[in-house]
């Protein structure tokens, strides 16, 4: 395994599996965690199943993992949706997308951050969306993506002089099994969304998982708190779905 150590959840598909393969190819060691085990074959990748809405499933599983690996960094990657509008949205759904969206990685970070600190070196990039701008149906979604913003920032401050820094990659519309869930497979519902963002197509999880690496380069140690929409453009404009 190598001496640096990424947790990254969510690692089973779409984005999570991607970011998971282009750390694997930057020399990274990789712990997916997520309810499925991966199917990425790779001697640096562990597998580790855990329902991340579950705090203390996922505390328990952080710990046992920071503690027989040198983990310095945490990719929280992982979400749901629970799409309804206003006077449908269950209180049920809000917390659970809280528990999902912000208290695994708070939990995921704090099993981590021992580590970090006596190595001087930590990167912690959260995953949120575009959609924390608004967006119709996503009450639950978008308030809880949006926390996201604060930890980041309010991390970034309190950990710059340990050498760790804490961003965020906020994607627009990517094709993923997500996705898939508000747009249908069909070749014309894609085509109808490509024409509403700006640079004419939708996302790849790779779009996304390049601007993660940047974030996780031992080399940017001086690009912390900041937030990078990978959405072709629908952050300065409006998009429907």
């Amino acid at each position: 395994m190598p001496e640096r150590v990424a947790i990254v959840t969510g690692g089973s598909a779409g984005i999570g599996a991607s970011i998971c393969r282009h750390l694997l190819d930057a020399g990274w060691g990789v712990v997916s965690m997520s309810r499925r085990a991966t199917e990425i074959d790779h001697p640096a990748l562990h597998s580790v199943e855990v329902d991340l809405a579950d705090v203390e499933a996922t505390r328990a599983a952080a710990l046992e993992v920071c503690a027989r690996l040198p983990v310095v960094a945490v990719v929280h990657n992982a979400g749901a949706m629970r799409p309804a509008l206003l006077g449908d949205v269950a209180v049920e759904d809000l917390e659970t997308l809280t528990a999902l969206h912000l208290s695994a990685p708070l939990v995921l970070v704090q099993a981590a951050l021992p580590e970090m600190r006596r190595r001087r070196f930590g990167r912690i990039v959260l995953v949120s969306s575009r959609a924390a701008l608004g967006l119709a149906t996503r009450t639950a979604y978008s308030a809880t993506k949006s926390g996201m913003f604060g930890m980041a920032r309010t991390w970034a401050l309190e950990l710059g002089r340990d050498g760790i820094t804490a961003n965020v990659v906020a994607p627009g519309p990517v094709v993923t099994d997500m996705f898939h869930e508000v747009i249908p497979r069909e070749q014309a519902a894609l085509e109808a969304t490509a024409a509403k963002i700006p640079v004419g197509r939708v996302g790849l999880p790779d779009d996304v998982s390049r601007a993660v690496l940047f974030f996780m380069s031992p080399d940017n140690g001086f690009v912390t708190g900041q937030s990078l929409y990978v959405c072709g453009g629908t952050s300065v404009g409006s998009i429907t779905y």
